[in-house]
């Protein structure tokens, strides 16, 4: 029948109001948005780098290095316990992703392969479980070879990627730029776009630097002469600090490579002012474990001085003249309050478990923003008129029903993305055109239905109930597959191609919503007021 609930009515005419409300900050000037109410909402649609201009950045992730990393950690692993066991060892030339490792006692070569095999762990990855992170291989005389096996470098690979992704994206947040894309490209590739950003130079710098920090201990027993000639202790590495004095060269320093406490365990990082100098500084603060750590450390090494390691580089190294307990601490250094900012930036959001290298980068200029944003204005507005003057031309008043449920449709949708965060790109325009024309395309069915119930002799009232009623289910599967499609393009796209899948699945949402129940009110409410005794459809 129909008749339509209040209940009903009152629910279509609460969310075409809520539509209206939250859409209506994308068309007032920023001078009016200033002046409402704060219970007002003054979210818009955020624009994407085709529309506003911005930076892109193409990164790569540098796995070469993460393998290092680990063939070194097993290495150190591998002389710990050979050491502990007392047998005796030397390496072999070790690749990026290899190790061997030849057992000069020939007695001792089962005990040896024992230990190397609980140094080697299941990976525990969906694909690779009860797979070994290495390939464990004897090449005669004694030697133990051991190599990354593929399912663990494509498992790793997925973990750093993912972990860079979000440090990222921490980072971009902490510089106070929102709305940022951060993406995944491939297996190793990351695409970063920042709308609005003009100058892409300090995010480059943010996202260039690992931020790995360590605390280490200075080998005071070393000479830092012969270190710099290469004669570097066992256990020990040789690093640098840069000297305050202007131009002056970097200082070497010796520090044990054993870390006491690593940058994970940070919790805060905030630039200050130091209390005795007023010169800028960095605070910190550790989490339980680190605070326990970075006590105990400071407590068993009184007297002794401790190497504060960025990137392989050292900041500072101060003599520990007490135990610092509590868990918090300050650094200082050659720092002005932007360098001591960068460097708070960093610590917040963390190290990157692999360094980003740059293969592209592009801004795009406001004016080239401007273009798209009057040539989708221009296609979106020319779409609009001729869609409605279509339907008014082929259906009259029962046309500009579907008109006026066609506007609201493009109020909803805008609402929709606007409540939801969404960025706008030209894609996107493009998938709200095809909206519009999609959006139509029930009230057609719906008409046409009327029609033919008129032909088979019902009556006015009968015809229009029952082509709502059996138009119904066509338009629920029609839209059922385009949004299935709209799910598939913002699956396995990317990019514009996600921007367009993400208006064009909105769009099919709220088009059915008011094909089926906006149309269906006004023709309910054109019923009631005007009661016509024919209909001229």
């Amino acid at each position: 029948m129909l008749h339509i609930p209040t209940w009903s009515r009152v629910v279509t005419f609460l969310i075409l109001l809520a539509g209206v409300v939250i859409a209506m900050p994308n068309a007032l000037p920023q001078s009016v948005l200033d002046d409402l109410p704060w219970w007002w909402p003054k979210g818009t649609v955020t624009l994407g780098l085709d529309l506003q201009g911005g930076s892109y950045l193409l990164m790569e992730v540098g796995m070469n290095e993460v393998q290092k990393d680990r063939i070194e950690q097993l290495k150190a692993d591998t002389r710990i316990n050979l050491r502990k066991a007392h047998i005796t060892y030397t390496f072999a030339k070790t690749a990026d992703n290899v190790e061997s490792v030849k057992i000069l006692d020939a007695n001792r070569v089962e005990d040896a392969r024992g230990i190397l095999k609980d140094l080697n762990p299941q990976t525990g990855g969906l694909l690779t479980v009860g797979a070994r992170e290495y390939d464990m291989s004897e090449s005669g005389g004694n030697t133990f070879t051991l190599k990354m096996t593929e399912g663990y470098l494509t498992q790793l690979q997925g973990e750093i990627v993912r972990q860079s992704i979000e440090v990222v994206r921490k980072r971009i947040d902490q510089l106070g730029t929102r709305e940022a894309t951060i993406e995944q490209e491939g297996s190793d590739r990351i695409v970063i776009q920042v709308p609005g950003l003009r100058d892409p130079s300090e995010l480059i710098k943010v996202l260039g630097t690992t931020a790995k920090m360590t605390f280490q201990l200075v080998d005071e027993s070393a000479n830092v002469d012969e270190a710099v000639k290469g004669n570097v202790p066992i256990g020990s590495e040789l690093l640098y600090e840069d000297n305050p004095i202007k131009g002056g060269k970097p200082i070497p320093i010796v520090v044990e490579r054993r870390v006491l406490v690593a940058g994970d365990r940070l919790t805060d990082a905030r630039q200050s002012f130091s209390s005795s100098t007023g010169e800028p500084n960095v605070t910190f603060a550790f989490d339980t474990i680190g605070a326990k750590e970075f006590g105990n450390a400071t407590k068993d090494n009184v007297n002794r001085r401790f190497a504060i390691v960025l990137d392989n580089k050292v900041i500072e190294a101060p003599v520990i003249r007490e135990p610092i307990i509590g868990g918090r601490g300050e650094i200082t250094g050659n720092f002005t309050v932007q360098t001591a900012n960068e460097l708070a930036v960093l610590l917040r959001a963390g190290a990157l478990p692999a360094p980003l290298k740059i293969l592209q980068q592009n801004s795009v200029g406001p004016e080239l923003g401007e273009d798209s944003i009057q040539a989708g204005r221009i296609s979106a507005l020319a779409g609009l008129v001729l869609v409605a003057l279509f339907m008014f031309a082929r259906y009259g008043l029962f046309g500009l029903f579907a008109d006026l449920a066609l506007t609201l449709n493009i109020i909803l949708l805008l609402a929709a993305l606007t409540l939801f965060n969404a960025t706008l790109t030209l894609p996107g325009i493009a998938g709200i055109v095809l909206t519009m024309g999609m959006a139509v395309d029930a009230n057609v069915l719906i008409y046409e239905r009327i029609r033919e119930e008129q032909r088979n002799g019902r009556s006015m009232l009968a015809s229009i109930d029952q082509g709502f009623q059996r138009a119904r289910a066509t338009i629920f599967d029609a839209n059922m597959t385009h949004l299935i499609a709209s799910l598939i393009l913002f699956e396995l796209g990317s990019g514009p191609v996600r921007g367009f899948a993400v208006a064009l699945g909105v769009g099919i949402i709220t088009s059915f919503f008011t094909a089926v129940m906006v149309t269906r009110l006004i023709v309910v409410m054109w019923l009631a007021i005007a009661r016509p005794r024919k209909l001229a459809l």
